[in-house]
C-alpha cells in the first residue's frame, strides 16, 4: 500500500497544472495525486475518475520517483522513415540534373519516378506518397522546367521576338472586313 503527504508546494504546483493544462492525460494524473492526497479511497478515485487500482499505482510511483515531469505524457515514437536522411542530397542532385542525366527517357521528375528510381538505384521501395512527403520535408520541388528563358541563347530570343511580332502584325483582327 502506497501513502503519500505532499507538501503545500507539490500541492499548489499539482493543483496549478490540473487547472492550466489543456492536455486530457495530464489533467487526470493530477487529479488522480490530488484526491489521493486529500484522503479519498481508491475505490472513490476509480470511481470518480474512471481507472483502475492498477493506474492509480502506477502513477503514485511516478510521481514519487520522478515527480512532476513524470507524469507528462510522451508521444509514441512511430514507426521510423524509410528513406534515410542521408539521401536527401543525392535526390536533390537527381532532380537538379533532370531524369535525362540518370538514363532515364522522361522530360520530368514526378513523385512516382523518383520513387521506382529510387527503389532501382538504392534498393529502396517506397511508395509516391512516402516520396512526396521527403521531397516536401527537404524543400525539393521535382518538377524541373527543361527551358530557363533567362538562360536562352541571346540571338535566338532576338529572333523568336521578331517572328513573333511579324506574326502579331500580319494577323487580322477578328470582325473586320478587309
Amino acid at each position: 500500500m502506497i501513502r503519500i503527504k505532499l507538501n503545500k508546494r507539490q500541492v499548489l504546483e499539482l493543483q496549478r497544472v490540473f487547472d492550466q493544462t489543456a492536455d486530457l492525460k495530464l489533467r487526470k494524473r493530477t487529479q488522480i495525486l490530488l484526491m489521493f492526497d486529500r484522503g479519498r479511497s481508491r475505490q472513490q478515485i476509480m470511481a470518480d475518475v474512471g481507472v483502475c487500482d492498477r493506474t492509480i499505482t502506477r502513477w503514485l510511483n511516478i510521481y514519487i520517483d520522478q515527480g512532476l515531469k513524470g507524469l507528462m505524457p510522451r508521444k509514441a515514437p512511430g514507426k521510423p522513415r524509410i528513406i534515410p536522411e542521408s539521401m536527401a542530397s543525392e535526390i536533390t542532385r537527381w532532380v537538379i540534373q533532370g531524369p535525362v542525366a540518370q538514363g532515364l527517357s522522361l522530360a520530368n521528375w514526378t513523385y512516382a519516378e523518383l520513387a521506382i528510381h529510387l527503389q532501382r538505384t538504392a534498393g529502396i521501395k517506397v511508395k509516391k506518397s512516402a516520396m512526396a512527403e521527403f521531397c516536401q520535408r527537404h524543400d525539393i520541388r521535382p518538377y524541373r522546367p527543361t527551358y530557363r528563358f533567362l538562360r536562352g541563347d541571346p540571338l535566338k530570343q532576338a529572333r523568336a521576338a521578331k517572328e513573333l511580332a511579324a506574326f502579331k502584325k500580319g494577323r487580322k483582327k477578328a470582325g473586320s472586313s478587309s
